[in-house]
């Protein structure tokens, strides 16, 4: 079965080690300037508040939600949610998780055309991944190349949804250290710690492209040795 292809290893290996230092990395470099008080004494909920009133998004709450790093925001109920580790934390880590939501808030507000585009993929992206692989299975042990060739196409939904991601997270970043320093929530120094915090973050989603491009590849490997074993 191609599920013990050692093939698979050689496209997947990298991707997943590289997946494992971000991970490791967010991790670590979180956990540093969590410990870190910032110089306004303004908690992760405070700044929030702060940031989202300033850009007249009034109308957007706060909530708070268990566990650690699960912020986000959530463009249909129009709430930020802050973690645990965020929501009542007085970190540098705190204050720049929370300007890149309030960012991503922004990008809302403004029809920032990457996360409307992002939007309208996620259920594409879904349905087409799940249903992708499926097909791409049964072409695969069918010998069907066409019915591979279709699951193949709808499974690489995924790798586009990843790439389209990378420039909503890096602009909801750029747009977060430029919030913290308009309104002077930062000093020089606590800049640069937000700022290790946000890069460390953007890995995952650079990780997570490379997964599943490594993926598609191999998919990819897998059909064009059915169609030369056809010739």
């Amino acid at each position: 079965m191609f599920f013990f292809d050692p093939m698979y290893f050689v496209f997947a290996l990298p991707a997943l080690v590289f997946a494992l230092y971000a991970t490791w990395k967010v991790r670590s470099t979180y956990g540093k300037y969590a410990q870190v008080a910032n110089a306004t004494g303004l908690t992760g909920a405070d700044t929030a508040r702060r940031l989202l009133d300033v850009a007249g998004l009034y109308n957007v709450r706060i909530e708070r939600v268990p566990g650690e790093l699960t912020d986000h925001y959530d463009p249909r109920g129009k709430v930020l949610r802050l973690s645990d580790s965020n929501y009542s934390s007085y970190s540098v880590a705190a204050i720049g998780v929370t300007a890149h939501e309030v960012g991503h808030a922004i990008q809302d507000a403004t029809a920032y055309a990457p996360m409307r585009l992002r939007q309208g993929f996620v259920p594409v992206a879904g349905i087409g991944s799940n249903l992708g692989y499926i097909l791409f299975i049964i072409g695969l042990f069918t010998q069907l190349t066409g019915l591979a060739t279709i699951g193949l196409i709808l499974f690489s939904g995924a790798a586009v949804f990843a790439a389209v991601t990378l420039p909503v997270e890096f602009n909801a970043s750029s747009r977060a250290m430029a919030l913290l320093d308009q309104n002077g929530l930062v000093t020089p120094q606590d800049h640069g710690m937000a700022r290790k915090v946000l890069d460390a973050a953007a890995l995952t989603y650079v990780a997570g492209l490379a997964q599943a491009l490594a993926q598609v590849l191999y998919f990819a490997f897998l059909l064009s040795g059915m169609r030369r074993s056809e010739d």
